[in-house]
């Protein structure tokens, strides 16, 4: 079981931990409407593909109550979800999977019991998914290896143990990693503030770097494996994560290094084409100023702050899923995974 959590529902209520404070201080909040839930997940409250997708499931039953008898409010609700974070598919999974729950012409009032069940569904299947990940991908890597990380891939992202985070932890402690790195995953420090942190929690040493040192570090021959998760993989294996993992996968491919690329079958989306069809989320530029503590920036200064890239499906050796290990080349593969419940390896 994993030593940490971020998402808890307990009987009809939500709570979320709050991942803005970490790893200064540990506080839960709870969330009382889907105006609240689009909050958290705008202001990276929650954040995360698999967490994003569980937190919003739980807010469309908070929406179901809410609205009683009033099907179209529900499905403007859950249209306002959806919108929250456009380029992270899990959410526009769920909330298809709690669309589903409704008969046509049925009430969120008559259907509440069932939505609330089918979003705790989706949560325990996260968990036990994120098992069977840990598993897959430990069992590709080779004894003693050596292994890099980008962003915050652990139970803070996911509903279980994580994905490329749960494969790490699983690795170690299985004997198969000898040492782990990871980024810092600027503006928002999540490899500093999070994956340190819960690294630490579960019992596993690691050092983190600044971004511009990743190059350094690959060429030096000390990393076996770069790991990451995925908000997005795309019909020919394209995969969009935060933002700096093309990066390292264009220096893996360079010095030699594999890449393995962890995530459920939620997150595969083949009714998209390629990378190039992926919306891009940016936010705003007083992101990069303020993680220098820079409140007024220069006059003429601009920032961009694009949230996530794509990393082509060439620079991919492993995609790791619940359902089994996609190995390029990709096309026809994603989709075949998603249709059914084959073991993809």
């Amino acid at each position: 079981m994993p030593k940490v959590e971020a998402i808890r529902w307990r009987g009809t209520r939500l709570f979320l931990l709050d991942q803005r404070l970490l790893p200064g201080r540990e506080q839960w909040i709870e969330i009382s409407s889907v105006d609240a839930a689009i909050g958290a997940i705008i202001d990276l409250m929650v954040r995360g593909a698999p967490a994003i997708g569980i937190t919003a499931a739980y807010a469309s039953v908070l929406a179901a109550r809410a609205r009683g008898e009033d099907r179209a409010g529900w499905e403007a609700d859950l249209d306002r979800l959806e919108a929250a974070r456009p380029t992270a598919v899990n959410l526009r999974w769920a909330l298809q999977r709690m669309r589903h729950v409704l008969e046509s012409g049925e009430t969120p009032a008559t259907g509440l019991e069932r939505l609330q069940h089918e979003a705790e569904r989706i949560h325990l299947d996260d968990q036990q998914g994120n098992l069977r990940m840990a598993e897959a991908g430990s069992a590709l890597i080779e004894p003693g290896s050596r292994v890099l990380t980008h962003c915050n891939t652990g139970s803070l992202a996911t509903g279980g143990t994580g994905t490329a985070l749960g494969v790490i932890v699983h690795g170690f402690r299985d004997g198969r990693i000898d040492e782990v790195f990871a980024c810092e995953t600027r503006p928002w420090f999540q490899g500093l503030r999070l994956t340190a942190w819960e690294f630490d929690r579960e019992g596993v040493p690691c050092r983190v770097l600044v971004e511009g040192a990743a190059a350094s570090l690959l060429a030096s021959g000390r990393i076996d494996w770069v790991i990451t998760g995925a908000d997005r993989v795309t019909a020919n294996g394209d995969m969009a994560n935060k933002i700096g993992t093309f990066m390292l996968a264009a220096l893996a491919r360079q010095f030699g290094v594999k890449m393995m690329v962890v995530a459920p079958v939620s997150t595969l989306d083949p009714d998209t084409a390629d990378g190039a069809a992926i919306e891009i989320e940016e936010r705003s530029a007083d992101e990069i100023w303020r993680s220098a503590g820079i409140d007024q920036p220069p006059a003429l200064a601009r920032a961009f702050n694009p949230v996530f890239d794509v990393t082509p499906a060439a620079f991919i050796d492993a995609i790791v899923t619940e359902r089994g290990v996609l190995r390029p080349p990709f096309g026809g593969a994603v989709e075949a995974l998603v249709q059914g419940p084959g073991d993809g390896s």
